[in-house]
């Protein structure tokens, strides 16, 4: 399981104006520097211990815990922002959930925008499950903040366009290629838990092989296409039936807009909400996720998250449904690219 963050979910992009705790936005010195780059905000806040950045006004913000850091921030470009708590100890918050209170129903994630860490529960969190989470969080004061969300966290097995497998149907994320060229799709990992044969119809004929599988811990897994099938590097949007070339991948920022293709509800749009985040399925918990506003349904599971030409992620599950809403959760595409030693085409 993955306790630590990486440079990227440290960087964790969010979209706010001052938040709970923080003081004055600190502009940039414009003539000493040029705007930072999300690349060079992330290599910033990993070196300050920064809590998370995120965009305003088109300019990036990083958080800091002091008028030194602030100054650094500033000279390179960017704009400052004094809070009270640093990574390290908003850290120290969610690996004392993972180790004490990984509750069905229970998911969070570092809130850069309030400089919290976010809990929240689901319908399915009993009173004894309540009383452990809170046991934990009566201790963090204020670095911690819980919310109730309608319905239950749950995978969604019922990219884009539907596959099947052993009875189950789930939804391809993206194609992806090695450096020698062979042919794959990567999918949710609860979805390659399932069974090895994959088809593109319900009983139809065999188009790939799983070849690998990772979940829970991570929520992704890959199958390779048998000789023959078609296999463009595209993510189906169902409107008219039209489709959208994916020519890179990267993680998003948190605030930025995004969409996902399923193959239960099509292609809907909705915002990041936060990296990094932690979710208890009964099958056990993912970390490393990417939390959203975009709704989805069972069959949606391992569908595309993109936007424009870019990849994002593969869903993994969430909460409430496309008439209601809720909270979908992604597995970022970058992590098994990198290690599948795969790329999207």
């Amino acid at each position: 399981m993955r306790l630590t963050r990486s440079t990227v979910r440290r960087a964790a992009i969010v979209a706010a104006a001052a938040g709970l705790f923080g003081g004055a936005l600190l502009a940039p010195s414009s003539a000493l520097a040029a705007p930072l780059s999300i690349a060079s905000a992330n290599t910033l806040a990993e070196q300050l211990d920064s809590p998370g950045t995120y965009l305003q006004d088109g300019r990036l913000v990083v958080t800091v815990t002091d008028e030194a850091q602030a100054a650094q921030v500033r000279s390179a470009g960017g704009v400052a922002r004094v809070v009270k708590y640093s990574a390290a100890q908003l850290d120290a918050v969610t690996s004392e959930l993972y180790s004490s209170a990984r509750v069905v129903g229970s998911a969070w994630a570092v809130d850069p925008m309030t400089n919290q860490v976010l809990v929240s529960i689901d319908e399915s969190v009993t009173s004894a499950g309540l009383a452990q989470i809170t046991a934990v969080t009566s201790k963090m004061a204020d670095r911690v903040r819980i919310e109730k969300v309608s319905g239950t966290f749950q995978t969604f097995i019922s990219g884009g366009q539907a596959i099947y497998t052993s009875g189950s149907r789930c939804s391809l994320g993206f194609n992806v290629q090695n450096t020698a060229g062979q042919r794959f799709f990567l999918t949710a990992g609860h979805c390659t838990n399932i069974g090895s044969s994959w088809s593109a119809s319900s009983g139809g004929s065999v188009i790939g092989v799983r070849t690998n599988t990772s979940f829970p811990g991570n929520d992704y897994g890959m199958v390779r296409y048998n000789a023959g099938v078609a296999n463009p590097g595209n993510v189906w949007l169902y409107s008219g039936s039209t489709t959208r070339d994916i020519t890179s991948a990267a993680t998003p920022a948190v605030n930025s807009t995004v969409q996902r293709s399923g193959s239960t509800t099509g292609v809907r749009s909705g915002r990041v909400t936060a990296l990094n985040a932690t979710v208890t399925y009964p099958q056990g918990s993912v970390s490393g996720l990417i939390r959203t506003t975009v709704c989805a349904q069972p069959g949606d599971s391992g569908g595309s998250l993109f936007s424009g030409s870019t990849a994002h992620g593969l869903t993994s599950g969430g909460s409430g449904n496309c008439t209601t809403g809720g909270t979908t959760f992604f597995q970022p595409v970058v992590e098994p690219l990198s290690v599948y030693g795969v790329r999207v085409y």
